[in-house]
């Protein structure tokens, strides 16, 4: 590494304008410094700060106080701030932030033809990175025809084209596919190893912060941790308390043992290896046991939902049509959460948009609560049944305050104004938003409590099916498990649930039926337990196991046994159980 620092920061301060309200600082003199060639990640809970040190650092905001070098540079006159973002590339965490193409191409193009290159140079950067995120096939495409994946791959094409010193990451693997998200970090992972790129990457993954040189805990604009990953997982308890979490073998363990520091040999136990020899250590020669799973779904229940033989198409600009839907055959019963799985792009966002009317079928059929979706006469009716949050809760919030905008949809129905009322509080505190959350403005909550607020506008509407895309992306680990308890909670309240993911934790410890998505068309159909067996599938399909399977998967190969554990709560207490048959005592 280079003596002089990428970024620096020093005692810097920044506060958002307010109105009439004292201004509570989202970065509280901070002083760091960022050296060239290093891969550093930045956590912290939704609201400490994060984002605004990216933007700092691309000097898209300006410190209050203190200073923000870049390579030596300072902010202070429109030269330094385009050579400051020049140096700097940065990926936002909603992708259509930063769309300002009518083409893949055009999009990509436009930081290089800022900077001067010619036109040959242009080309050959634009096609480069295309080729290195999947796009190349995309490049005549209309930016608003791309899924949300695709649109955060075309958002890292269009940094890397600029080929910066430093690349900023805010989130910009949230909506990609496993697969995908794995390979690009590794990319740039070996790009830092090899060309001196600095990375920094804002992150709720702990699996790929575990790759990163350094990690920066920040905490209501603090910084509180700084150190190795292994530095600062190894406070597992200060994480908790910061809504994190620790990567999925070092959950287990700590749950397993809270009170106890553990280590192998000279040294704390810290990767998924480690804890797996740890705990085989403990159960080799034992007769395994495994509690009875749930049946995941009854065979009788009613059928809310029936997709037959479903195709659809997007028109191009010269007419010609992109299929994105191939024949598509599912149902969906009564009590249930049904997820769907696949690559970016593999038409997910598309086929649930079907399922409350907003697209009608190509070709096939779709019914809902017994009513087909092709007769407009139902369609009214088929959205009062079947509640849809988007990707982007943000998309679906327009009123002034929060109590008004849970209202729209129950006023919509021509309730009397109490019911109204009785059902906006009711379906708020479902969330966990108090009434202090009622007068207050959608646009100023966190990206968790827009989330929140868009699910409540669906309740209060009182549907018997929630489809929700991607409920949990970009969450912090504490808003998440939060998101996924709110959807059992529903789920054993008789809601049926329809979930997009890309997160295959939380798919097992969700799903009670899958479907797997590519290129438009359904390659598998069944309980998770057989989804996450097949291994070509899920590698065919930009999907991996789950971490809590993966780390079943590496006490298996020890001990040469064949359980299989689909949430963390699961993996805690089967082995729990066994350890106590051992003979052991635990505090779980």
């Amino acid at each position: 590494m280079m003596e002089q620092a990428m970024i620096d920061f020093r005692d810097v301060n920044f506060s958002y304008p307010t109105s009439g309200e004292p201004a509570h600082p989202a970065i509280d003199k901070i002083s760091l410094s960022i050296p060239q060639g290093q891969h550093c990640a930045i956590l912290g809970h939704n609201g400490s700060g994060k984002s605004t040190l990216a933007r700092l650092c691309n000097a898209l905001e300006l410190p209050d106080k203190g200073t923000v070098a870049v390579l030596g540079r300072v902010p202070k006159s429109v030269e330094d701030i385009f050579e400051i973002r020049k140096n700097c590339g940065m990926v936002f965490q909603n992708p259509d932030n930063q769309i300002v193409g009518t083409t893949v191409e055009e999009d990509v193009a436009f930081g290089p033809e800022n900077l001067g290159l010619p036109s040959v140079e242009i080309r050959q950067r634009v096609d480069e990175a295309l080729k290195r995120v999947g796009l190349e096939n995309m490049a005549q495409r209309s930016p608003s025809r791309l899924s949300g994946g695709q649109k955060q791959k075309l958002g890292i094409a269009g940094a890397l084209a600029m080929r910066p010193s430093c690349l900023i990451l805010d989130e910009a693997c949230a909506m990609l596919d496993p697969l995908a998200s794995d390979e690009f970090m590794a990319f740039a992972d070996q790009l830092c190893r090899k060309s001196g790129l600095t990375l920094l990457q804002i992150t709720h993954d702990m699996d790929q912060a575990q790759l990163a040189d350094r990690v920066i805990v920040l905490s209501h604009g603090k910084v509180i941790m700084d150190g190795t990953p292994a530095d600062v997982f190894s406070h597992q308890n200060e994480l908790e308390k910061e809504g994190l979490r620790a990567p999925t073998a070092l959950r287990v363990l700590h749950g397993l043992f809270p009170d106890e520091l553990l280590r192998n040999g000279d040294r704390p136990i810290l990767t998924q290896e480690d804890c797996c020899a740890f705990l085989a250590e403990r159960l080799r020669g034992r007769e395994f046991i495994t509690p009875e799973r749930p049946q995941r779904r009854g065979k009788d229940a009613e059928k809310l939902i029936q997709v037959e033989h479903l195709s659809f198409a997007y028109e191009r600009a010269d007419g010609s049509q992109i299929l994105a839907l191939k024949d598509i055959n599912f149902e969906v019963r009564r009590g249930e959460i049904f997820v769907l799985c696949g690559h970016s792009g593999s038409g997910k966002s598309t086929l649930i948009t079907h399922l409350n009317g907003l697209f009608q079928p190509l070709e096939g059929k779709v019914s809902v609560m017994g009513l087909d979706s092709r007769d407009k006469k139902n369609l009214s009716e088929i959205r009062r049944h079947s509640g849809l949050v988007f990707q982007y809760p943000e998309h679906q919030l327009f009123e002034a305050t929060v109590a008004e905008d849970v209202a729209y949809g129950p006023k919509k129905q021509g309730l009397s104004a109490a019911e109204v009322e009785k059902r906006v509080r009711a379906a708020l505190e479902l969330v966990s938003l108090g009434p202090e959350f009622m007068s207050r403005s959608p646009f100023e909550l966190s990206g968790g409590q827009k989330r929140r607020v868009a699910i409540a506008g669906i309740l209060a509407m009182d549907p018997d099916i929630l489809v929700l895309d991607e409920p949990a992306a970009g969450l912090d680990p504490r808003s998440r498990e939060e998101m996924l308890s709110y959807i059992e909670r529903l789920r054993d309240e008789g809601k049926t649930i329809v979930m997009v993911t890309h997160n295959m934790d939380d798919a097992a410890r969700l799903a009670d039926y899958m479907a797997v998505l590519s290129e438009g068309e359904i390659k598998a159909l069944a309980a998770p337990e057989k989804i996450f067996a097949d291994t070509e599938l899920l590698r065919s399909s930009g999907l991996k196991k789950p971490s809590v399977l993966e780390f079943s998967d590496g006490l298996n190969r020890i001990l040469g046994s064949h359980f299989a554990f689909y949430s963390l709560a699961e993996a805690i207490h089967t082995l729990s159980l066994n350890l106590k048959a051992e003979g052991r005592s635990l505090h779980v």
